[in-house]
């Protein structure tokens, strides 16, 4: 867990302050010396993690066929090597493509930790989106969630302009899903995203700032908490993050609001 300095906005103003963010690390599962994915998670209890991940994964038949699990950390993140038995491996190795897309995982297609580190490009400069507009669109945003109206799971991505605005959502089980489509849908109509705010339904993870990046949003604006690596990543590419994004404050992380 890191501390990490914010500007927050009440009614009653504007304070600085700390707030308990939360670390997330990329850890690479490798099967008898053979990569299989990349998951972002905390640091505890790693070896709970690599068993149970290769149980319902189905990469394992049983918790007797791991036979050893070692654990390495690097600079680039974990790497948890399990010993497997030969059968369960040459089952792994037909199948290793074929690895289930997850709601809740957003680098699933990585095999290892230097696939992650791919350069991104700065986000354009653009005057800081004002802080009402932000409120405003937080305040509405329901009011355009039909889906999650019915059901009350769903996530939701949706761009904004400068005036808080809410001009398109997706939504979808998935939070990485909802932004993806949102993004697919601006792509096809033409739309600078860069002009006005991506604002989503979910935590600011590591993955949907890289997407948000990738897209070319400018500022990204977020209900619920960052990761320090996703911060870490907005700053390098100039990305504003507004998280923790209530209807009775809001909070700044990087960058700048009007």
């Amino acid at each position: 867990m890191t501390r990490w300095p914010v500007e927050r906005f009440t009614e009653e103003g504007a304070e600085a302050t700390t707030l308990a963010i939360a670390e997330e690390t990329p850890i690479s599962f490798v099967y008898n010396s053979v990569p299989y994915a990349v998951m972002m998670g905390t640091l505890q209890d790693l070896e709970d993690y690599a068993y149970g991940f290769s149980i319902t994964e189905r990469l394992v038949s049983n918790a007797a066929s791991i036979r050893a699990v070692r654990t390495e950390i690097g600079e680039d993140g974990v790497t948890l090597s399990l010993d497997i038995a030969g059968e369960d491996f040459r089952r792994l190795l037909q199948s290793r493509r074929a690895m289930t897309g997850r709601t809740g995982c957003g680098v699933c297609g990585s095999e290892d930790l230097k696939s992650l580190h791919t350069a991104l490009p700065p986000v354009p400069a653009m005057p800081p989106v004002a802080l009402s507009a932000i409120q405003h669109a937080v305040n509405t945003l329901a009011n355009y969630q039909t889906l999650n109206a019915q059901v009350h799971m769903v996530h939701g991505a949706a761009w904004c302009s400068s005036d808080g605005s809410l001009h398109m959502i997706r939504e979808d089980v998935g939070r990485h899903n909802a932004l993806d489509k949102l993004i697919g849908a601006g792509l096809r109509q033409n739309v600078c995203f860069a002009e006005g705010f991506c604002l989503i339904t979910s935590r600011c993870s590591f993955e949907m700032v890289q997407k948000a990046i990738l897209a070319g949003f400018s500022t990204l604006v977020a209900i619920s908490a960052p990761t320090t690596r996703a911060l870490h990543l907005a700053q390098e590419a100039g990305l504003t993050i507004v998280a923790l994004a209530r209807r009775s404050s809001q909070h700044l992380f990087t960058g700048s609001v009007g």
